[in-house]
């Protein structure tokens, strides 16, 4: 029997990668995705050879990069969240219809709930969209097998294939079997032919016709066809599963006795949906019950609208993670079999909040302390939290900052009193999708001060590299850009680097950012100190820690609880006060500068 080893789904889709010989895997960090690049270099450590893992700048970029690389013959994967798809979708579509030559894999990792997204949107709207497959798994096991499949399907039909697992099978862990790690023996072989790779309008209407062909004989491929789960039964109902829903249900048939009962199929493609199956469901069933996240895909495609229940028909709930409770119920309803009502957990009552001694809090606190008045447009990362400073009052999309700051200028511009508009946005960010922005910005004499948020990393996903760190996926030293460089090449005549952890020069820094701005045009700030829980900062001792205390003078006016939220300074209701929490506090000491009464003071 081979090896086992409990491995996180996101792990198991890098150890299929590597298994089925994928030679360059790239990738932009967003959960619940971010952990399949870092498993892959992880295993590329522990093997021999030579394959191409990179952190791109955003995940067009990423996917363009390992489309390139299937364009040779080598096998290749890019992975990104459902959002990151949005951004990559131009090459997706075009891909689609040049196809591959390598397998090509794009992992794109569904957030149902959401748990940490700005939509619960679904992957395989988009693979419908672009007309290429897509495979659904159920656990991380499955998703490993899958990756294997997909290579398979991708190069049968020279077509990229889409994996979507969701955030249950992603962060998951399973007992996985391993199998032997594919050593890189293809040869690097670009064949020119521009009639396909760079086909002009003429020439991509024939290749939409060849991958329609495609699509249809995707539709009667038998290895990715929709298995039977259970015995045959002459019941007249059926159930119809994917994804995560598959791996609940068959839980919950087999608690309520109804496993022998009514026939259960798992869909492991649901794009294109297999034609004889479809054929199969609507002459042998009366009654079809669909079970599917996000949307209903699978429904669709189905043609007896009266027969199917599912989304569409408000017998499956269209917002929101289906969960096993409420699996159960759908399942009941549809069996017609009497269950105890079941309470669903309830959501947690504590709100996120950045960690103590987050640079960010002091940005923002000196922000408010600027353009008190002022609208705050805000970006995708930590620093989304600083709405709960009420620093924070519009959060869009990656790079949505600093456009809308230009909205909101543009929209108060011929006003007789002009708001301060003041942007934040992460430096991974910037580069993601800020730096377009920026330039169309200074082009039209944006009146607004955008403060680049440059903790050295890009915290929220774990703390991958910037194209600032002069680090790789791996760990190994690359060139890097620097933010203040690359902002006064966008034209901006106002930039200046301050440290949040000093206020008393940050703080004025920002208030001649807001004036300059109200005459001039863009005005940036960065605002830089490194992010406290990155690995990868190794100056931690040039950081003095500031000892802190809160003395008797305090009152309990809660100043520095409302507008700091630092979770190291603690509201005692009982003697109405403030106090330190040692175990949390960073030792920052920005607080000292925050109490209006003076009432927080250093030690020593």
């Amino acid at each position: 029997m081979g090896k086992r080893k409990l491995m996180l789904g996101n792990e198991a889709i890098a150890r299929g990668l590597m298994e089925n010989g994928c030679v360059m895997a790239t990738s932009y960090p967003g959960t619940p995705a971010s952990e399949i690049l870092s498993s892959f270099v992880s295993l590329q450590k522990e093997g021999s050879d030579s394959r191409h893992a990179q952190w791109a700048v955003n995940e067009k970029v990423a996917f363009e990069i390992a489309y390139a690389g299937s364009m040779t013959g080598l096998r290749s994967a890019v992975s990104m969240k459902q959002v990151g798809l949005n951004v990559a979708s131009d090459p997706l579509m075009s891909a689609a219809y040049l196809g591959v030559k390598g397998g090509f894999l794009v992992v794109s990792a569904d957030d149902p709930g959401p748990h940490s997204s700005q939509t619960e949107q679904d992957s395989r709207l988009m693979a419908m969209m672009a007309k290429i497959p897509v495979l659904d798994p159920d656990s991380p096991m499955q998703a490993k097998e899958m990756v294997a499949m997909a290579f398979e399907l991708s190069e049968t039909f020279e077509i990229p294939v889409m994996l979507r697992p969701t955030t249950r099978v992603c962060h998951a862990r399973q007992d996985i079997l391993l199998g032997d790690i594919q050593p890189c023996e293809r040869k690097v072989d670009f064949q020119k032919d521009p009639a396909r790779w760079a086909a002009t309008p003429k020439f991509r209407f024939h290749l939409h016709q060849e991958l329609e062909k495609k699509l249809k004989a995707l539709s009667f491929y038998q290895k990715t066809a929709p298995i039977r789960l259970n015995v045959e039964t002459t019941a007249q109902k059926a159930v119809i599963v994917s994804g995560v829903a598959a791996a609940h249900t068959q839980e919950i048939m087999k608690d309520l006795n109804i496993w022998d009962v009514i026939p259960l199929y798992q869909v492991l493609q649901p794009y294109p949906l297999h034609a004889e199956f479809i054929s199969h469901l609507i002459d042998t069933y009366d009654k079809i019950l669909v079970i599917e996240e996000t949307t209903g895909v699978i429904e669709m495609q189905l043609a007896d609208r009266h027969s199917v229940k599912g989304k569409l028909t408000n017998s499956v709930p269209m917002v929101g993670e289906l969960l096993p409770e409420i699996i159960q119920k759908i399942v009941c309803e549809f069996a017609g079999v009497y269950t105890e009502k079941i309470d669903l957990p309830s959501e947690p009552g504590i709100r996120a909040t950045l960690c103590a001694g987050c640079p960010h809090r002091a940005s923002f606190f000196a922000i408010k302390k600027a353009a008190p008045k002022g609208i705050y447009t805000s970006d995708i990362g930590c620093y989304t939290l600083g709405l709960n400073l009420g620093a924070v009052d519009t959060v869009l999309c990656m790079g949505a900052a600093v456009s809308q700051a230009a909205g909101f200028y543009h929209a108060y511009k011929n006003e007789k009193k002009r708001p301060d508009i003041v942007a934040t946005i992460g430096d991974s960010t910037f580069f993601h999708a800020g730096v377009p922005a920026l330039i169309d910005a200074v082009v039209q004499k944006v009146r607004f001060v955008l403060v680049i948020l440059d903790n050295r990393t890009t915290a929220m996903t774990g703390n991958q590299p910037t194209p600032a760190s002069g680090l790789g996926a791996g760990g190994e030293s690359l060139d890097s850009v620097d933010i203040k460089t690359l902002v006064e090449g966008c034209g901006v005549k106002f930039c200046k680097e301050g440290d949040p952890y000093n206020p008393e020069e940050f703080i004025p820094l920002v208030k001649e950012a807001v004036k300059y701005s109200r005459e001039h045009g863009p005005a940036v700030v960065i605002s830089r100190h490194p992010c406290l829980i990155d690995r990868l900062w190794k100056d931690r001792s040039e950081q003095p820690y500031i000892q802190v205390e809160v003395d008797d003078t305090c009152d309990g006016c809660a100043f520095c609880i409302n507008h700091f939220e630092c979770p190291a300074l603690i509201f005692n209701e009982a003697d109405e006060n403030v106090s330190i929490d040692p175990i949390l506090c960073s030792g920052c000491g920005v607080c000292i500068h925050v109490c209006p009464k003076k009432s927080i003071k250093e030690i020593g």
